[in-house]
């Protein structure tokens, strides 16, 4: 009786070990699949990177499809993977169906971010490069790359925000870079007091010696409004886009400088605070 039962545990033994040479052999080769494929994956999105580029393709396109490329085949070839452990391909398709509403319904946020992603690249509201606003966020900068969940913006003082897709293709967005100009549109008062004709031929020759000035001929000067202490007068005219803010800066500062050499006074709020001891507040 002991005999035989030292035979069966033997047999089950014998079972385990074929069972163990034969799991570790699958799982050996399918840990070289996963490292083998991931390089090959890798491989083949720096292939597909450099071939867009070659035909320039638009750098936001490139990043999404390579994003979206490499999660895609990453997956078939974790799927390959599986299969080698003994797993069969319609029992992972049918697990991955019946837990496709769950991973859905988790994933909502993802989910709305690539299609935002999707839509961003057929409308092409912005591209890899030009300087945008998110109207509402406080959130603005130059687009530095474009993912397939999030799109980076780098700021003037070199910081990156990242804002998901899908909060881009439901918000209003102001591209600054878009167009090859930008109109400068400068005001400033002067006061009631000023010769408005001289004032307008000082504005005219700070104008004038602006050389990124695209159109002296369509600089308009003029004046915007009577307010209160003062008479606000207008400048604006076309300069290149890449040259908006330093050559708004420059006018800013040619205006103040002229006019106080002229003597123009620039209005400003004035408040008067008189201040009494006590022993004259008692007198």
């Amino acid at each position: 009786m002991l005999l035989k039962a030292n035979i069966k545990w033997e047999k089950i033994l014998d079972h385990y070990i074929d069972w163990m040479i034969n799991f570790s052999g699958k799982l050996i080769i399918a840990l070289l699949i996963l490292g083998i494929g991931f390089k090959l994956v890798r491989v083949l999105v720096d292939f597909l990177k450099r071939g867009m580029e070659r035909r320039e393709v638009d750098y936001g396109v490139i990043t999404f499809s390579c994003s979206f490329t490499k999660i895609a085949l990453r997956c078939v070839v974790i799927f390959m993977a599986v299969q080698e452990l003994g797993v069969q391909g319609s029992s992972v398709i049918a697990l991955l169906g019946s837990a496709g509403v769950a991973v859905g319904l988790a994933l909502q946020g993802s989910l709305s971010n690539v299609a935002g992603g999707v839509l961003l690249l057929v409308l092409k509201p912005f591209q890899v490069g030009d300087y945008i606003v998110v109207d509402g966020t406080g959130c603005e900068g130059v687009v530095a790359a474009m993912d397939i969940f999030y799109t980076k913006l780098k700021t003037i003082d070199n910081r990156v925000i990242v804002i998901p897709n899908g909060t881009l293709s439901n918000s209003n967005l102001i591209n600054n870079t878009n167009q090859d100009r930008r109109l400068i549109d400068l005001t400033v008062g002067v006061s009631y007091d000023t010769n408005i004709k001289k004032a307008k031929e000082i504005l005219s020759d700070i104008a004038e010696q602006e050389k990124k000035i695209m159109d002296q001929e369509g600089v308009n000067i003029f004046v915007s409004s009577l307010d209160d202490s003062a008479v606000t007068l207008g400048i604006r005219c076309w300069v290149p886009t890449q040259e908006y803010t330093a050559a708004k800066w420059r006018l800013n500062e040619a205006i103040k400088m002229r006019f106080d050499e002229e003597g123009i006074e620039i209005p400003y709020q004035k408040l008067d605070v008189c201040i009494k001891s006590e022993i004259e507040a008692a007198q």
